[in-house]
């Protein structure tokens, strides 16, 4: 046997899988490669994408550190791959980016099973994934407790005062017709806020109607009540996500609305929810005034700030990406994997 044919015997029975790259299209995958992609149910190209993704944060985190200029030409990175099986061949697993040819665009992405450490990487997820959790939520908790004193308490107290001056004074009928006129639009008022709240925290119509149900109700309420087109279009199905994927694409296009409302002076936001072979994204594009992206690393918010939503949508195995230009506006994209199969009806829904 020849040198190339031990080389190729080794490279498609070798106890690891590979996968080789040419200007992002797959070049070649060993028969442990074809294995894998099977059983997570992982798209190659969303693998690599993934890859350059995190590579582009490390870089990113990096640009303020002088001393750290050779990470800004690393060509190689490990990133943890987890999913939601449990079986040893696809639990505990870590990918490895390789940069083999920068100039033919040639890279490489070896996947290895890491079962003797698979309890550690599963505790350190969930302790970091439960964090992020506990702080959004102590943050949640916050604004809500701010809105109950500040808006509601006070309206409350507004009424009760009003019925004891009922009780207790002699009015004329005019003022007795007033007054009770004062205190039943007072508590119609704190209704409205209360309703505003429930919706705000997670609406019903996410649970008996499915995430563009929601994001559309989402998008009527806050485009009635700021004069800006908001508009929901997309052909996915994003039932086919799991509840706490859903829950956090609802979550981002909350926020990033907000903060496109509070910032960017938009005159238009579109959030499009599409499917594709093994994916689904959810993109929120504004026109608004946009921003240096690179020079806002860390980004703070009344809720969930974005880099929060960052972690949180990386602790679930997605993507999460800001482009964003001064003179045209913004655009965050979230993609998470799903096995997809065939539909009947892929039309646009768009409202």
């Amino acid at each position: 046997m020849d040198k190339l044919s031990l080389i190729e015997s080794y490279f498609d029975n070798a106890p690891v899988a590979i996968m080789l790259f040419k200007d992002d299209t797959l070049l070649a995958s060993n028969h442990l490669a074809d294995e894998l992609q099977q059983t997570l149910n992982l798209d190659p190209t969303y693998l690599l994408d993934m890859a350059k993704t995190v590579l582009h944060n490390h870089q990113s985190e990096m640009l303020d550190c002088a001393a750290c200029a050779p990470c800004q030409q690393q060509t190689e990175l490990a990133i943890p791959v987890l999913t939601n099986k449990v079986s040893p061949e696809s639990s505990g697993c870590y990918m490895l980016y390789k940069v083999l040819d920068a100039e033919q665009g040639l890279v490489s992405l070896t996947l290895k099973n890491q079962n003797s450490i698979n309890k550690v990487i599963n505790q350190a997820t969930q302790e970091r994934s439960d964090q992020i959790t506990i702080d959004a939520e102590q943050k949640e908790r916050q604004r809500i407790s701010a809105d109950l004193h500040d808006c509601i308490s006070q309206n409350i107290y507004s009424s009760v005062m009003g019925v004891k001056r009922l009780t207790n004074e002699q009015l004329t009928p005019q003022e007795t017709n007033d007054l009770s006129g004062s205190i039943i639009d007072q508590l119609n008022n704190t209704l409205t806020e209360i309703k505003d709240m429930a919706l705000t925290i997670r609406p019903a119509v996410l649970d008996n109607f499915g995430l563009f149900c929601a994001l559309r109700t989402l998008a009527k309420r806050l485009e009635s009540s700021t004069g800006i087109k908001i508009t929901v279009a997309g052909n996915a199905q994003p039932e086919k996500l799991t509840t706490i994927m859903q829950n956090a694409l609802y979550t981002v296009a909350q926020e990033s609305i907000n903060n496109v409302l509070k910032h960017a002076h938009a005159t238009e936001i579109v959030l499009l929810l599409v499917e594709h072979a093994n994916f689904i994204t959810l993109e929120i594009i504004d026109d608004g005034t946009g921003f240096d992206v690179k020079e806002h690393q860390q980004f703070n918010g009344h809720s969930l700030g974005l880099q929060n939503m960052n972690d949180r949508i990386k602790s679930l195995n997605g993507i999460f990406k800001i482009e964003s230009d001064p003179s045209i506006g913004t655009t965050i994209t979230v993609k998470f994997p799903v096995t997809l199969s065939t539909k009947e009806d892929s039309s646009c829904i768009t409202s």
